[in-house]
């Protein structure tokens, strides 16, 4: 493999970022050998390249063993590679991001993605649910990384239906579970296909033995100051039956005895070193006021290191809507930090969604210099600390209230070059860099703002702008109709 040191490298990138591009290559050059050259292109900002127009002033020295374009392309890189048979890769869309590029960042294992944890996801009250819906909730709940279903039963209502509703899921091929005390419903849903009933305590665990499944075992609520001796009398009546069985200390929420709680869950691991356990999950998660995501974490963190290997979640309340996808995600990064003894750091970024990884935050005088360097009416949206910025040619507009600084700018005379189509981009930008703003996100124009897994992507916006007829009137003479595309072709020069 060719190491660094014998590789020239050709970057290529815009006028505005030039002087940072080129800082940080020299200082990537010392540290890690690599010979470089720098192509800059007859263009102010390098993400409105095109793989056309780039095509037409890309020039690469013969002894460049590979090219690296800014990260904007990457969508176009193969239209590329194509045209010119050289190696051609895409770096970040951010220059202070480039070291990473060259391996700075963890590299992870090839066994990240494997798990302990089984998530058993409960749909509450599935009697009220029709049968359509029961099926096509759980398929969503299994896309979403659920291994098996729980049936969650009514208390005091007894489910006729509950084996029609299991047979039409397990023609599904879902795995299921039935949540009920109540040894009828116990019985006719293990009967129909259900391979696990929620829960059983030592008075309810006789029935058990007809089951043909395996069962949850708890304590009995009325004797939670001697749980131990509870479960332990539980599961010798199981075992003489050869019930399966996994164990379930009891959760309680916060304010109820949750940190006593959790020391039952480590308490019955040391009393029952190899037996299978469960945690179910959702007293915390539905009955705190926070987001789930972190929550979820934590809570699969010991039950990996505990080895309960397997959690009841349900997603009803609207701040744990993700519950299943966030446990999904969490499995496999508590499994790889365990697995490697390493902190759950830089090994998957999903359920950062609130803030992000990292932002960046351009300088009062690298603003001041960008704004003195455009000299098209193309406008810039850039983010600090404080504020955001909104900058063309002899514009430069700070604020923190998109109306406000919309109400600024159309005080000025270049506001004509703004119609209805360009207002409602500004404005839907300038929306984006005031919750980026307020949360402490990364904010890049014209792309969309990183919520981890909850992100949705956005394609760059190309909407026609239409001729005002008012301010046409106020023009000596008409001007002819343009869209955004248009006003990006002129600016790179098409």
């Amino acid at each position: 493999m060719t190491s660094l040191a014998d590789e020239s490298i050709h970057f290529v990138t815009g006028k505005l970022a030039e002087s940072a591009v080129r800082e940080t290559i020299e200082q990537l050059s010392k540290q890690l050998g690599f010979r470089y050259t720098v192509q800059v292109l007859p263009i102010t900002v390098a993400a409105l390249m095109t793989p056309t127009w780039l095509l037409r002033h890309l020039s690469i020295p013969e002894n460049s063993t590979r090219v690296i374009l800014p990260g904007h392309l990457e969508m176009g890189v193969d239209e590329i590679r194509s045209a010119t048979q050289r190696v051609i890769e895409c770096g970040p869309k951010d220059i202070r991001d480039l070291p990473t590029h060259f391996g700075k960042k963890r590299v992870l294992e090839s066994d990240f993605g494997k798990r302990s944890i089984d998530i058993i996801a409960e749909i509450n009250y599935a009697s009220r649910l029709s049968f359509d819906d029961l099926v096509g909730t759980a398929k969503q709940l299994v896309k979403d990384g659920a291994d098996v279903i729980d049936l969650g039963c009514e208390p005091g209502v007894r489910w006729t239906g509950v084996a029609e509703a299991v047979k039409r899921l397990r023609g599904q091929q879902i795995r299921l579970s039935i949540d009920t005390f109540d040894p009828w419903e116990a019985a006719e849903a293990t009967a129909a296909g259900a391979e696990l009933v929620l829960s059983v305590n030592h008075t309810t665990c006789q029935a058990a033995a007809n089951w043909g499944a395996e069962v949850v075992v708890v304590p009995d609520m009325s004797e939670m100051d001697r749980y131990l001796q509870s479960i332990e009398t539980s599961i010798e009546l199981l075992s003489k039956k050869n019930v399966p069985f996994r164990i379930d200390p009891i959760l309680e929420p916060i304010g109820c005895g949750f940190a006593e709680s959790l020391q039952r869950y480590r308490q019955v691991r040391l009393h029952f070193p190899d037996a299978p356990m469960m945690m179910g999950i959702g007293n915390i998660t539905e009955l705190t006021d926070c987001d789930s995501a972190g929550i979820n974490m934590l809570l699969l963190a010991i039950c990996e290191e505990w080895k309960i290997h397997s959690v009841l979640t349900t997603q009803v309340i609207s701040w744990a809507q993700s519950c299943v996808r966030e446990c999904d995600i969490a499995r496999k990064i508590v499994a790889y930090s365990v697995r490697h003894k390493t902190p759950p750091k830089r090994v998957d970024q999903r359920l950062v969604m609130l803030r992000d990884p990292k932002v960046y935050h351009y300088s009062q005088a690298a603003l001041e210099q960008l704004a003195a360097t455009i000299k098209d009416n193309n406008y810039r949206i850039l983010v600090d600390q404080e504020q955001i910025h909104l900058i063309a040619a002899q514009v430069f507009i700070s604020g923190t209230d998109p109306f406000e600084m919309m109400s600024r700018l159309l005080d000025m005379p270049q506001s004509r070059n703004v119609d209805v189509s360009h207002a409602f981009y500004l404005g839907f930008e300038l929306a984006k860099a005031m919750t980026a703003l307020t949360l402490g996100k990364q904010y890049d124009q014209d792309v969309a703002l990183r919520w981890g897994m909850l992100t949705r992507d956005e394609k760059r916006h190309r909407l026609p702008r239409k001729r005002n007829p008012k301010v046409i009137e106020s023009r000596s003479e008409a001007t002819p109709e343009n869209t955004l595309e248009d006003v990006i072709k002129k600016a790179i020069g098409e």
